[in-house]
Protein backbone atom coordinates (compact mmCIF):
# COMPACT_ATOMS: atom_id res chain seq x y z
CA UNK A 1 0.00 0.00 0.00
CA UNK A 2 1.37 3.14 -1.12
CA UNK A 3 1.94 6.28 1.62
CA UNK A 4 -0.18 9.03 1.33
CA UNK A 5 1.43 12.66 0.26
CA UNK A 6 -0.84 15.24 1.63
CA UNK A 7 -0.45 17.24 -1.09
CA UNK A 8 -0.03 21.22 -1.25
CA UNK A 9 -2.71 22.28 1.48
CA UNK A 10 -0.90 21.93 4.71
CA UNK A 11 1.89 23.88 3.32
CA UNK A 12 -0.26 26.44 2.42
CA UNK A 13 -1.81 26.49 5.70
CA UNK A 14 1.68 26.39 7.42
CA UNK A 15 2.79 29.07 5.09
CA UNK A 16 -0.27 31.48 6.32
CA UNK A 17 0.25 30.59 9.72
CA UNK A 18 3.95 31.76 9.03
CA UNK A 19 3.47 34.89 7.82
CA UNK A 20 1.09 36.15 10.34
CA UNK A 21 3.87 35.43 12.81
CA UNK A 22 6.29 37.21 10.81
CA UNK A 23 8.81 39.28 13.51
CA UNK A 24 8.16 37.43 16.00
CA UNK A 25 11.26 36.32 18.29
CA UNK A 26 13.06 32.83 18.20
CA UNK A 27 11.25 29.53 17.35
CA UNK A 28 7.82 31.32 17.25
CA UNK A 29 8.81 32.77 13.82
CA UNK A 30 9.67 29.40 11.74
CA UNK A 31 8.16 26.31 13.58
CA UNK A 32 4.55 25.70 13.09
CA UNK A 33 3.67 24.31 16.20
CA UNK A 34 4.92 27.19 18.27
CA UNK A 35 4.07 29.85 15.79
CA UNK A 36 0.24 27.81 16.00
CA UNK A 37 0.18 28.43 19.89
CA UNK A 38 1.78 32.34 19.48
CA UNK A 39 -0.51 33.15 16.95
CA UNK A 40 -3.70 32.13 18.95
CA UNK A 41 -2.52 33.79 21.61
CA UNK A 42 -2.22 37.11 19.94
CA UNK A 43 -5.63 36.95 18.61
CA UNK A 44 -6.34 36.37 22.37
CA UNK A 45 -4.75 39.84 23.23
CA UNK A 46 -6.39 41.72 20.07
CA UNK A 47 -9.60 40.95 21.15
CA UNK A 48 -8.68 42.12 24.92
CA UNK A 49 -6.95 45.07 23.47
CA UNK A 50 -9.50 46.10 21.46
CA UNK A 51 -12.32 46.12 24.83
CA UNK A 52 -9.58 47.74 26.74
CA UNK A 53 -8.77 50.56 24.32
CA UNK A 54 -12.73 51.56 24.81
CA UNK A 55 -11.88 51.70 28.93
CA UNK A 56 -8.46 53.77 28.21
CA UNK A 57 -9.38 56.06 26.04
CA UNK A 58 -12.35 56.54 28.72
CA UNK A 59 -10.56 57.00 31.30
CA UNK A 60 -8.16 59.78 29.46
CA UNK A 61 -11.24 61.69 28.52
CA UNK A 62 -12.48 61.74 32.27
CA UNK A 63 -8.33 63.12 33.23
CA UNK A 64 -8.58 65.42 31.08
CA UNK A 65 -12.22 66.91 31.64
CA UNK A 66 -11.16 66.83 35.70
CA UNK A 67 -8.09 68.54 34.88
CA UNK A 68 -10.10 71.21 32.67
CA UNK A 69 -12.66 71.37 35.23
CA UNK A 70 -9.93 72.03 38.11
CA UNK A 71 -8.45 74.68 36.59
CA UNK A 72 -11.94 76.34 36.04
CA UNK A 73 -12.83 76.22 39.98
CA UNK A 74 -15.38 73.31 39.50
CA UNK A 75 -15.37 69.38 40.74
CA UNK A 76 -15.61 67.22 37.73
CA UNK A 77 -18.98 65.11 39.03
CA UNK A 78 -20.49 68.85 39.98
CA UNK A 79 -20.05 69.28 36.37
CA UNK A 80 -20.94 66.46 34.80
CA UNK A 81 -24.14 66.39 37.08
CA UNK A 82 -24.71 69.63 35.90
CA UNK A 83 -24.76 69.51 32.47
CA UNK A 84 -27.03 66.40 32.74
CA UNK A 85 -29.35 68.35 34.43
CA UNK A 86 -29.32 71.03 31.91
CA UNK A 87 -30.06 68.45 28.81
CA UNK A 88 -26.72 69.17 27.48
CA UNK A 89 -25.67 66.70 25.94
CA UNK A 90 -22.21 66.35 24.97
CA UNK A 91 -20.37 63.49 25.44
CA UNK A 92 -16.88 62.79 27.34
CA UNK A 93 -14.76 62.61 24.02
CA UNK A 94 -16.24 65.91 22.83
CA UNK A 95 -16.07 67.53 26.35
CA UNK A 96 -12.32 66.58 26.58
CA UNK A 97 -11.44 67.66 22.90
CA UNK A 98 -12.82 71.29 23.75
CA UNK A 99 -10.73 71.21 27.28
CA UNK A 100 -7.49 70.50 25.09
CA UNK A 101 -8.18 72.58 21.73
CA UNK A 102 -10.73 75.24 23.20
CA UNK A 103 -10.65 76.15 26.81
CA UNK A 104 -12.13 79.36 26.58
CA UNK A 105 -15.59 77.34 25.78
CA UNK A 106 -14.62 74.75 28.48
CA UNK A 107 -14.74 78.03 30.35
CA UNK A 108 -18.31 78.90 29.27
CA UNK A 109 -19.81 75.61 29.92
CA UNK A 110 -17.69 75.76 33.74
CA UNK A 111 -19.64 79.19 33.87
CA UNK A 112 -22.86 77.64 33.14
CA UNK A 113 -22.53 74.73 35.80
CA UNK A 114 -21.66 77.47 38.19
CA UNK A 115 -24.49 80.28 37.43
CA UNK A 116 -27.42 78.82 39.23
Amino acid sequence: MPRVKRGPQPRRRHKRVLEQCEGFWGGRKNRIRQAMHVLWKSWQYAYVGRKRRKRDFRRLWITRITAACHQNGVSYSRFMGTLKRRGIGLNRKILADLAVTDPAAFKQLTALVEAK
